[in-house]
């Protein structure tokens, strides 16, 4: 197994979800769905590292990703003006990807994959919430809720299917690769308000040491991750794809 037999199944599992909620008119206005390729990898990783699969996990896998693209086109909704035809187009899309995760899974029958995806994205969506909160959270706690917004549909994914292994290290990787964009943004001077808020728990007059704390805690992320890494059980080849791609965004 090689980077290219990873990017091959990664590709067709994209396409996977783009056949699944196909609309003209929502890809003309809004584009595809917007899927994010390291969750996808970690839907993927049980396959990977040769756990037993089968079509029935493999759809769980598609909805699992009509879920997390539902849930990133509502975040593109501009929340001071969304009365434009493409911002209403953008609400509907990701109702519409809504509505199909929950047609496949009635169609499939599978009671605790429904009850466990509902139960993510009320969760996802109350610390997604957080940011509109008038609560003084402490720097861990929107930690915490970055960590749940990045991993908790594919950690519940993993329980229904009993991949707790890959845990540790997905919830790690995934809360290091959206810390290292908030990052990225911010030094562009795009800061969004998860790090805004951040940023005040710290103490919002010092920007220098905000971006140095934040810079320690990622490379504190990196070597718990690197030690989850080693401790593993996982395939080589598969702990050698995330170091890698680990060296390539820090």
């Amino acid at each position: 197994m090689d980077i290219s037999y990873i990017e091959k199944h990664i590709e067709q599992l994209k396409n996977d979800i783009y056949r699944n909620v196909e609309h003209k008119t929502l890809v003309k206005y809004t584009g595809n769905p917007l899927v994010d390729e390291n969750q996808l990898f970690y839907l993927l990783l049980p396959f990977f590292d040769g756990e037993a699969w089968d079509d029935d996990i493999y759809q769980g896998v598609i909805t699992v990703g009509i879920v997390q693209a539902s849930l990133a086109k509502h975040n593109l909704v501009d929340e001071y003006d969304a009365t434009t035809k493409q911002q209403q187009l953008t609400v509907l899309s990701g109702d519409y990807y809504s509505g199909r995760y929950y047609e496949i899974l009635a169609k499939s029958g599978n009671i605790s994959l429904i009850r466990q995806l509902s139960e993510s994205v009320i969760i996802r969506s109350e610390h997604e919430v957080r940011v509109y909160e008038p609560t003084n959270y402490a720097i861990d706690d929107w930690f915490d809720s970055l960590s749940v917004i990045e991993s908790e549909c594919i950690n519940r994914f993993y329980q229904i299917y009993n991949f707790n292994q890959y845990s540790k290290i997905m919830q790690n990787n995934l809360l290091i690769l959206r810390l290292q964009n908030e990052l990225l943004n911010y030094r562009k001077g795009n800061s969004s308000r998860f790090l805004q808020k951040m940023k005040e728990s710290v103490g919002p007059d010092d920007s220098l040491n905000f971006e140095k704390y934040l810079q320690h805690r990622i490379e504190v992320l990196v070597d718990q991750l690197r030690e989850l890494l080693r401790t593993s059980s996982m395939k080589a080849e598969l702990k050698q794809y995330i170091a890698e791609r680990l060296i390539r965004e820090s």
